[in-house]
């Protein structure tokens, strides 16, 4: 399977013209009956193959792992960390594998905060919370530090969500040691990267309009790292893990999930849809618990829900259509929503 990265890379070798390029994204919006845009693609797999090395690759680290624990913990982060830059150096630079080379990633920078954190538990001293705190950033800073160079050497379209999700950790781990009772700032605070997180993704979109590069997967990337950084706090905020929900708490839930709705259709991205739909599932089962008392709420719920999603998804591009035409001049920033759009 080849991503329209790839094929915009045969483009740019020359491999193939412009002509035909935008001729295939044609037939295939037209066979899909729905424009290449709206598809949202990423590359996760170009083969069984990708599956193949991948089982193996988390073999080789697991075990790596479980040697260098028995060593010292540093040790087992230190081996699963160059083990997995090593990796990368064949099945992303040369191979350029879609899925091992999401797994080398993650390898790569957990093994650079395990080895980290290993230090740090093997010393076997008390250290004071705030102090803990600092020390937690430090090590986040480190790892984002890590994911920096791998983005410089490998260029994974992951590896800029892993280094904002390292950020995020930083300014929460900060944001703890500067006072005790900045605990409570903690979902706000959480909910602020979110939102920084999720201008960091529109800003690699805005670059990609059409979503012939890598760097719409790299926005895919950030999206969803973004959405949930927005709806846990949100939802948290509005006192959904406090027990039963009161009908207006459930009733902003569902308003805000429409909202959710309205966004994910301007930017053509579904990844708030994604994150908050536990919360929306669990609010209307409240809502209809608590008002009509049925015993099969939570059928009713996942038959609304799910019919609603799948309405959505069905007609997606039309409904897309209208919420990106009443937007004015902001349209032009957006994803097109033609089926494929001439280049400039």
């Amino acid at each position: 399977m080849y991503s329209d990265s790839d094929l915009e890379g045969a483009v740019t070798a020359g491999a193939i013209s412009r002509e035909a390029a935008d001729a295939l994204r044609h037939h295939i919006a037209a066979q899909r009956a729905t424009p290449i845009v709206d598809e949202e693609q990423f590359r996760l797999l170009s083969g069984f193959n990708d599956i193949f090395v991948s089982i193996a690759i988390v073999m080789l680290l697991t075990a790596l792992a479980q040697l260098g624990k028995a060593v010292a913990t540093p040790v087992a982060g230190v081996l699963v960390a160059g083990a997995a830059w090593g990796l990368a150096e064949y099945f992303t630079r040369v191979r350029r594998m879609a899925l091992p080379s999401i797994l080398l990633l993650l390898a790569f920078v957990g093994g650079v905060a395990g080895a980290l954190v290993g230090v740090m538990t093997d010393l076997h001293i008390d250290i004071p919370a705030r102090v803990g705190a600092v020390i937690a950033a430090g090590i986040a800073l480190i790892t984002g530090g890590a994911a920096w160079l791998h983005w410089r050497r490998f260029m994974v379209p992951i590896t800029v969500a892993a280094g904002a999700a390292a950020a995020v950790a930083v300014v929460a781990a900060l944001t703890v040691a500067s006072a005790p009772e900045a605990k409570e700032l903690m979902y706000p605070t959480l909910l602020i990267c979110g939102f920084v997180v999720f201008a960091l993704a529109m800003w690699w979109d805005i670059s990609d309009r059409e979503r012939r590069t890598r760097r719409s997967d790299v926005a895919f990337w950030l999206h969803l790292a973004a959405a949930p950084l927005i709806a846990h706090p949100v939802f948290h905020m509005l006192g959904m893990f406090q027990g039963d929900i009161s009908m207006v708490t459930a009733i902003v839930v569902i308003v805000l999930y429409v909202i959710f709705g309205f966004v994910a259709l301007a930017i053509d991205r579904r990844a708030l849809l994604v994150s908050s739909l536990a919360y929306v599932l669990y609010a209307m089962y409240s809502l209809l618990q608590t008002t009509a008392s049925l015993e099969l709420a939570w059928g009713f719920t996942a038959l609304a829900i799910g019919s609603a999603l799948l309405t959505l998804s069905a007609f997606w591009h039309p409904m897309r259509a209208l919420v990106v035409g009443g937007l004015g001049d902001l349209a032009e920033r957006l994803p097109p929503v033609g089926v494929v759009a001439a280049r400039a």
